[in-house]
């Protein structure tokens, strides 16, 4: 990379998106050292106001419906940091944007820190992981996270964000609210050596209990989850897909009692607000009837009624044209809105 940084033209998409979906962007830079971002703004290499440069990870979370309109940025640095070993409860762990987001959780379960391993095999980028405050088995990322440092668009400065600046909510952040502002660059995570695993998740002490382990350290759970994940989800190398394509979304405490009362097996869950109570996406989808459902190349996994994948050759649009018509039925039968979780880009999530 010339100064940190390379310029491609005309660059084809479907390598860089695990829906493997076919697009196009007018030009793709890539960025090898966060402290070269100011000078790249000012050069006019990432975009003016109106079509700043977007932000491509690992491509897990992102649905092309269209070619993007701009060009994209992919942040690559790669250093995992220990920046303080001090604290006789925590050690905090920095990672740049780059890195692949499995590899920091198996890195630090070689390191014997737990906090991650609940969030094993997820796809995508450390820098994604904030932005989407990704979760699972009972965990969010923003539990763990202290520090976000982030390039700010609108004055040129790259800042460090604390826990409560980054305002986390259910698949949501200030990022993810204003995509176009702030470019994360790197993520400072507090881990412990002693820590207790959290195995409140349906399936997962099941999982430890089949694997023969009683007193799991995270490393266990950590391949607990893998295995789970790997017998659940389709593997994006082989079909083409972007994990769960919905948010479980969340209801009004009254609403879902009415619901449980007319259908007993649906599955509810703590949303953190006594007032509210979140449901199963993937329950109601299922419910629908849409589980293993196909149109051409466009489809919805046969194994878990949340991931919408790709055969072969769907387009994007009309992976999009499927997630609305699965979203209709839902609220046709269940009066519950669905939300997409990946980015579109490309098309509009309609009303």
């Amino acid at each position: 990379m010339t100064h940190g940084h390379r310029v491609l033209q005309r660059v084809p998409l479907r390598s860089l998106n695990t829906f493997g979906i076919d697009a196009c962007a007018p030009r793709l830079v890539e960025v090898a050292d966060a402290d070269a971002l100011p000078r790249l703004l000012a050069s006019g290499l990432l975009g003016d106001a109106a079509t700043p440069a977007m932000v491509l990870g690992g491509g897990s979370n992102l649905l092309f419906a269209g070619d993007p309109d701009r060009t994209l940025l992919r942040l690559c640095g790669q250093r995992i940091d220990i920046v303080d070993d001090t604290d006789p409860t925590h050690v905090r762990v920095r990672a740049e944007a780059g890195v692949e987001w499995h590899a920091l959780v198996m890195w630090s379960l070689a390191q014997g820190l737990g906090g991650l391993e609940n969030l094993a095999l997820i796809p995508g980028t450390v820098g994604a992981a904030p932005i989407q405050n990704i979760g699972a088995y009972g965990v969010e990322v923003g539990e763990r996270i202290v520090v976000v440092e982030a390039f700010n668009r609108d004055d040129g400065a790259l800042a460090r964000l604390d826990h409560d600046a980054c305002a986390f909510a259910y698949r949501d952040s200030r990022f993810k609210r204003a995509p176009d502002r702030e470019i994360v660059t790197a993520v400072e995570f507090a881990l412990s050596r002693h820590a207790q695993p959290r195995l409140g998740y349906a399936g997962l002490g099941e999982e430890l209990a089949a694997m023969g382990i009683t007193t799991p350290s995270p490393a266990d759970v950590g391949e607990a989850v893998i295995r789970l994940r790997r017998r659940k989800l389709p593997d994006p190398a082989r079909i083409g897909n972007a994990g769960s394509f919905f948010k479980n979304p969340l209801v009004a405490t009254v609403q879902a009692q009415a619901l449980l009362a007319d259908h007993p097996d649906l599955p509810l869950y703590p949303a953190g607000d006594p007032g509210r109570r979140k449901l199963s996406a993937a329950w109601l989808i299922e419910a629908c009837g849409w589980k293993g459902h196909r149109d051409g190349d466009a489809g919805v996994s046969a194994g878990h009624a949340l991931v919408l994948v790709n055969h072969g050759d769907a387009s994007g649009l009309q992976l999009l044209e499927l997630a609305v018509r699965i979203r209709d039925s839902v609220r046709a039968r269940f009066g519950v809105a669905l939300e997409p979780e990946p980015r579109i880009v490309g098309a509009a999530w309609p009303a």
